[in-house]
Order: C-alpha cells, then sequence, then structure tokens
C-alpha cells in the first residue's frame, strides 16, 4: 500500500496545527477500523490544509471499538469495515446510527508466499472452510507441500473477520475450530503470515505483498483474483464498503470533514490507499 501502512503502526494520531490568531480550535476525535485508518489519515492530513483551526485525533482499534465509541460519544466518527451487528444494534438500541461509506475494498483469503510459490495459488470456499474447521490440517491436500498449516484467525469483532467469514462460512461470527492463533490488527496479521512459511490468513487486499500472497477464489469454473481492480468490476465475492459511523446525523466541522472525505480530494485519499472510491 505504498508503505503507508507501515506509517501508521501506532495506534494513535494527531493531524494539527496552531490555530489562527482568535480562532476557536475544534478537535474531531475519530476510533476504529485499521483498515479504514490510512484513508482518515491522509483525508485528515489533506482536510487540515484548508481548515487549519481544527485538530483531528485518529485511534485504531478494530471496527468493534469504532461503532462501541461512536455509540457512547466517545468519537465523534467511528470506522468500521463492517455493518453495525445485530449485537450491537441491540446492545445501543437507543442510538441513532449513521453510516457513511466512504470507499470499498475486498478482503482476501492470504497464504505464506512459500505455500504460493510451491503451487497453492487458488481455493474454493469450501477449501478455505475445510481448513478454518479443522477438517484439513496440511498443505499437501491442496497439491501443496507436507506442512501443517498455520491457520491465522482475527478477534471476533473485526470487520474483516465478519466480512470473511460471512463469505466463507454464511455467519460472521462462525468458529474457526481449527485456527492456531487469534490476532488483531491488519499489521499484527501481516507480520505472522509474512514471517512464516506454512500460513493461512484473512486480510484487506492492500496488505498483500511479496510475502504475503491472495489465493485466487475458484468458483463457477473459474478463478477470481483478490485485485482492487476486480472489486471496482464487482466480480470479487468478498467486498465491503468502508465506513465512517456517527452517533445521529453530523453537524458543524464534523460533516464539513466527512463531506470533504465524499469530495474529490477524500475521493482521491482512497485511490492513493489502494482503495476503491465509493464515487
Amino acid at each position: 500500500m505504498k508503505k503507508v501502512i507501515y506509517s501508521l503502526l501506532i495506534g494513535l494520531f494527531l493531524i494539527s496545527a496552531c490555530s489562527k490568531g482568535g480562532t476557536e480550535r475544534k478537535t474531531i476525535k475519530i476510533v476504529g477500523s485499521t483498515t479504514v485508518l490510512p484513508v482518515a489519515t491522509k483525508g485528515a492530513e489533506k482536510f487540515k490544509k484548508r481548515h487549519p483551526e481544527v485538530n483531528i485525533l485518529i485511534s485504531a482499534g478494530g471496527s468493534g471499538a469504532g461503532a462501541r465509541f461512536a455509540a457512547t460519544k466517545m468519537a465523534d466518527i467511528g470506522m468500521m469495515s463492517r455493518d453495525i451487528s445485530k449485537e450491537e444494534r441491540k446492545k445501543f438500541s437507543d442510538v441513532d446510527f449513521n453510516v457513511i461509506p466512504i470507499a470499498r475494498d475486498g478482503v482476501a483469503c492470504v497464504i505464506s508466499s512459500e505455500i504460493y510459490n510451491a503451487g497453492v495459488k487458488r481455493l474454493s470456499f469450501n477449501d478455505i472452510r475445510s481448513i478454518y474447521s479443522g477438517e484439513v490440517t496440511t498443505w499437501k491436500t491442496f497439491g501443496g507441500p507436507d506442512k501443517t498449516i498455520l491457520v491465522v484467525d482475527k478477534e471476533s469483532q473485526r470487520g474483516t473477520r465478519h466480512v470473511f467469514m460471512k463469505a466463507v462460512f454464511g455467519d460472521p461470527m462462525a468458529a474457526a475450530k481449527g485456527a492456531s492463533i487469534v490476532l488483531g490488527s491488519n499489521n499484527e496479521e501481516q507480520t505472522a503470515i509474512a514471517q512464516s512459511d506454512c500460513a493461512i490468513g484473512m486480510l484487506s487486499i492492500p496488505w498483500i505483498n511479496d510475502d504475503v500472497k491472495g489465493a485466487g477464489i475458484k468458483m463457477d469454473g473459474r478463478t477470481i483474483e483478490p485485485t482492487i481492480e476486480n472489486v471496482k468490476k464487482g466480480i470479487y465475492p468478498i467486498a465491503r464498503d468502508l465506513n465512517f459511523v456517527t452517533n445521529g446525523k453530523p453537524a458543524g466541522q464534523v460533516k464539513e470533514f466527512i463531506d470533504f472525505m465524499l469530495g474529490p480530494e477524500g475521493q482521491k485519499s482512497a485511490a492513493e490507499c489502494d482503495y476503491v472510491p465509493i464515487k
């Protein structure tokens, strides 16, 4: 992702500048998905050039944190890479969740480069289910080396997991009985898979690199590769909106920032982060 991800490894970002004399300083707090984080950060940097009196505080934590912080008004904007769950709507039944898509991307089934280069370049949903359910434990089953599969799962409230599990199992909260390790952010999972020579996991497409390969999805007699171009075309089967979430309709400078993200400069930021602009 043009190395932008590596600049975002710290969990807290303050996009700020000295306010002009006599100008009231406003702080916009944004919390949530590590997938949405690069777009929000890049957009905030551009917004600041037009509105130097506004501080934008951006913190990671996952989509679950995005929903929770927006619902409790601990943040002005929650970042979510999935829909608000039934459980969240029930827990915060008095909250008027307002969901604003700002970009789109896809979730790839990723594997260690050693396995990919050994010949396992595509998997069906049934193949992936058999691995995550624990029914299949060796790459030899799929024509790869005789190595035990290191199955990497994500924390239950992570947006990437919800979208991946819903596509593969039909249930965003499906159990992963075959999982060997559970991780949180995209960066953590990318690093773990890159350091292994036999792992499988789930990552947003821009996190694919030379060490973490995206397996093509076998379906309907063809293989669909995990590319942003296929997400644009609407043919990649594990795609999702990247969202801002507010408690009620946004107003004031929060609304200004969201409108900016939906405008030309904000949508350009999405493209620069290797996501699909929503407009």
